[in-house]
């Protein structure tokens, strides 16, 4: 393991070093999904923020294998089907920074239906009335997000 994987947050949790509320909602060789926890002085995060990151270490779009991009996509679109199928979510973005950490990430956030016009898009976790959760409500959202996509995968 390199320098940069020791210090990566996204291989740190991966190595069971962080906290991760509600555990991985699926694993497989190629990626890691799990639901977005709250950060610095947050104690709640917007309840349909999820992330699908590359298991290896790398990061950026281009230096991905095929079969890397090809989970990433295939995930992305399971997941959005996912949400609006067990939330009272009408709408999916997808989007990837990596800029802040460096390792290839795909951030998914459901819109939920009563999300005011003025917080769609890049705002929508700023939406004052958002369903937040901590610990236990993030736990149970990557549960039933988890059962759901066990009964699709049979």
């Amino acid at each position: 393991m390199d320098l940069e994987e020791n210090t990566c947050l996204v291989c740190r949790k991966h190595r069971g070093e962080t906290t991760l509320f509600g555990g991985f909602i699926y694993q497989d060789g190629r990626v890691l999904i799990s639901h977005a926890q709250p950060f610095g002085a947050e104690t709640d995060h917007y309840l349909g923020h999820l992330f699908i990151e590359t298991r290896r270490h790398v990061a950026d779009l281009a230096d991905l294998t095929m079969e890397e991009a090809s989970a990433l996509g295939m995930w992305t679109s399971k997941l959005a089907r996912a949400l609006r199928a067990i939330e009272n979510i009408v709408h999916v973005y997808a989007f990837t920074i990596v800029d802040g950490v460096p390792h290839m990430h795909v951030h998914v956030i459901g819109r939920h239906a009563d999300a005011p016009r003025e917080f769609w898009g890049p705002k929508v976790d700023e939406w004052p009335g958002a369903p937040q959760g901590g610990e236990v409500e993030i736990s149970r959202f990557a549960e039933r997000l988890r059962g759901l996509l066990l009964v699709n995968e049979t």
